[in-house]
């Protein structure tokens, strides 16, 4: 490291010693013996190029990205995918156009972001009930109790984000991705049934395929129902009914 100490000029008195002229705020650099002293030009272009590094230095940012993020994902779980604009977005969020494209992209990035972090904090119950459940009927039988239990839930809106998000989407990549994501969870079903016609669970006839699409249309519409206001105990009541039609071995 320099030591600038040793070279500065001898302070005089009334000046502070504690005050380098090189680093006093708006002070001009001292021109080098010889040198031609700096034009108005030659001036303007170095303050330009300070500003220039100052503004690629960037501000801090003045909102709490998960915060943020929450408040969108509520969002696009009220009103879906179509029905929400960017500047119903910023006014839940509480950020402007430009500093929510600067940290989430435009729309279609953040509803991707959204997404992929619903599946993580809200809808994990399914996939948790699958791999931990010991037979096919029992983790499809919790599934359906939890899926009740969640969508009924006053903390957040009712239903399910993946299922709702897409209603009257005219965007046919956000369209075409939900859709996937509906038609993977129906093959996670149909994987969970197998193993259970595999393990002499359920009888060597069971149509897997018809069972887990069977399951998939009771969660989507124990979605829907939620959404018209059906209570937890009336959907735990359906959850049963889909249940009996399960083959036993």
């Amino acid at each position: 490291m320099v030591n600038r100490q040793a070279g500065r000029q001898q302070t005089g008195p009334g000046t502070d010693p504690g005050t380098d002229p090189e680093t006093e705020p708006g002070a001009e650099p001292e021109t080098e013996p010889g040198a031609e002293p700096e034009t108005e030009l030659g001036a303007a272009a170095r303050r330009a190029a300070g500003a220039t590094v100052a503004k690629q230095r960037g501000r801090p940012r003045s909102f709490d990205r998960e915060t943020a993020l929450e408040k969108a994902i509520l969002a696009f779980w009220e009103h879906g995918y179509e029905a929400t604009s960017v500047s119903d977005l910023t006014r839940v969020m509480g950020i402007g156009a430009p500093s929510l494209y600067a940290a989430f992209g435009d729309k279609r990035s953040l509803f991707d972001e959204v997404v992929r972090v619903y599946g993580v904090k809200y809808g994990s119950f399914g996939d948790r009930a699958l791999s931990e459940e010991p037979t096919a009927r029992g983790a499809v039988e919790r599934l359906l109790r939890e899926a009740a239990a969640e969508y009924t839930d006053p903390g957040h809106p009712q239903g399910c984000l993946v299922i709702h998000a897409a209603t009257n989407c005219t965007s046919p990549e956000v369209e075409e991705s939900l859709r996937e994501r509906r038609n993977a969870n129906i093959a996670a079903f149909e994987s969970r049934i197998k193993a259970g016609i595999a393990a002499g669970e359920l009888p060597a006839g069971t149509d897997a395929a018809a069972l887990a699409r069977h399951t998939g249309a009771i969660v989507q519409g124990m979605s829907q129902q939620a959404r018209d206001g059906a209570t937890q105990q009336e959907l735990e009541a359906l959850a049963e009914l889909a249940m009996a039609v399960w083959p036993r071995p």
